[in-house]
């Protein structure tokens, strides 16, 4: 009369599948309110040097390259801090408050207390190596939960759509409240004023997020679910970092995709990128933020639907697809700016304002796809490391993976900074108003679009030899499953033979 109740996916399976609750993967989402409001914050990293600590921008491009592969080469070296941490109040919520704690001193420090004091550029460096310390804790410890949290091949990406959907959300709402509400009260300029309330507001989001993390992860928080497939457990060892990267093809091809998307990403992102497009290029900072917003806001949808596509064909194959339409939509962009006057998208009503909310929107959406299904497939990644090595090693495969992103992502300050070098800004930073020139153009066209649509090709070339389809990760779970029962079964034999020989 009701009809047959759907079967859950553990019985299309024939996987025992773990699960998490909706707010527990609400809250674990909150991490955003980390990542991204400090992201925001040290987006401005090269207005603080410039202003607070009087370095040049040449100079500027190269500390902040030099820190951030500090920061890669610090990543899988938190493997070993992660293998070892294990208190009474669990291994993840102590790791991220502690991290964040670390990050905060460093930013108040740089952005706050000891910017405009007279001090150069070794205090600088060494506030940005403290930051580093912190943020990898963090962010390295946030990146292993999704795996922890659940294996369920139609759930997993449903913790991308609330990651992606809080790490869009986040900083468009950041964007508004230090472009739009913040930035005018100081005149309209990133002076040093700006620079410290900016700080203060984004702490304070950063302490709110990571409050929340941790209680949507307690639950998660236990020593029985950082156990691996073998009954015999060995520590940690640099060599297993190497063994993971020279025989994991999966996580080799996520390293090539991501970090390919990722440069190009960081490098647009960048504050003074943002000001070229927004404030001389469309010629309005706060009206082009308002409208980045206003076509941020529906295209969170996309993330719903891009899930689905993962959850039914699976992590690999939504990579693919999504990368395809974003490098479309990027063209077409890129065709829009050279066929108008880029100034009347700032006029409120015209057809060009409106065609420019609708690709944003579009690119946006197809970018959140690509995100929803990364976060799952770095999920499948360290399960495939599991059922590859026997052991759980989660601080090793993201650690490894970020290690290599860094190392290639950290050139996104330097082509930023030295990009506007070549067109003219030396010794200072682009600013709202400046003439736009045509090398202020093509640049902004080269590094907003034409960069990304050189990562998505990287991707496709890389998708091709993955190994994680949907159906070999049936199979990899159903491995797990059955060598985590045979490791049971061969430690309580242990334990009784022990037991008889006492």
């Amino acid at each position: 009369m009701f009809g047959k109740k759907k079967p859950s996916q553990s019985e299309i399976d024939g996987v025992q599948y773990r699960r998490a609750k909706m707010w527990q993967i609400i809250l674990y989402a909150c991490n955003a309110l980390v990542g991204m409001s400090v992201y925001s914050l040290i987006n401005m990293a090269s207005y603080s040097a410039s202003i607070g600590y009087g370095i040049s921008t040449a100079a500027v491009g190269v500390i902040l390259t030099c820190t951030r592969i500090l920061d890669g080469v610090t990543d899988p070296m938190l493997a070993f801090v992660y293998d070892r941490v294990n208190t009474r109040f669990g291994k993840l919520r102590v790791l991220l408050i502690s991290g964040f704690l670390i990050e905060a001193v460093g930013l108040a420090c740089m952005f706050n207390f000891m910017s405009s004091k007279g001090f150069g550029w070794i205090t600088f460096t060494i506030l940005y190596v403290v930051y580093v310390i912190g943020y990898t804790i963090t962010n390295m410890t946030a990146q292993t939960i999704p795996a922890i949290m659940t294996n369920d091949p139609k759930q997993r990406p449903t913790i991308g759509v609330w990651t992606t959907a809080f790490n869009y959300l986040v900083p468009m709402a950041m964007s508004m409240a230090l472009n739009v509400a913040l930035l005018p009260k100081f005149g309209g300029q990133y002076n040093q004023g700006f620079l410290s309330a900016a700080c203060w507001v984004c702490l304070g989001m950063g302490a709110v997020g990571t409050i929340l993390v941790c209680i949507g992860v307690s639950a998660f928080d236990k020593p029985e679910n950082f156990e691996g497939t073998t009954a015999k457990k060995e520590p940690l060892k640099l060599k297993d970092v190497w063994e993971v990267l020279c025989h994991n093809r999966a996580l080799q091809c996520y390293i090539a995709s991501n970090a390919s998307d990722k440069i190009a990403q960081q490098v647009g992102s960048q504050a003074i990128i943002g000001t070229l497009l927004n404030g001389i290029i469309i010629g309005n900072m706060g009206l082009a933020t308002i409208l980045g917003v206003i076509s941020m806001v529906p295209s969170i949808f996309f993330a719903a639907f891009g899930a689905k596509y993962v959850g039914k064909h699976g992590s690999k194959k939504g990579i693919v697809f999504w990368s395809v339409v974003s490098m479309v939509i990027s063209i077409v962009s890129f065709g829009f700016f050279l066929v108008i006057d880029p100034k009347q998208i700032a006029v409120m009503g015209s057809v060009p304002m409106i065609l420019y909310v609708v690709l944003t929107l579009a690119q946006n959406g197809s970018n959140m796809c690509i995100t929803t299904a990364n976060t799952s497939y770095m999920a499948d990644t360290i399960d495939y490391e599991l059922d590859r090595s026997g052991r759980y090693i989660p601080a090793v495969v993201s650690g490894t993976y970020s290690l290599i992103d860094k190392l290639i992502t950290s050139f996104s300050a330097v082509i930023a900074t030295g990009a506007v070098a070549l067109i003219g800004y030396t010794t200072t930073m682009p600013q709202p108003g400046d003439p736009c020139t045509s090398g202020v153009f093509w640049l902004t066209m080269s590094l907003r679009y034409g960069l990304p649509i050189f990562g998505w090709v990287v991707t496709l070339v890389a998708m091709k030899v993955c190994p994680l389809s949907k159906e070999e990760m049936v199979n990899v779970q159903k491995r797990i499953a059955e060598k985590k029962a045979a490791a049971r079964h061969e430690f309580i034999e242990q334990e009784l033979g022990a037991k008889v020989e006492s």
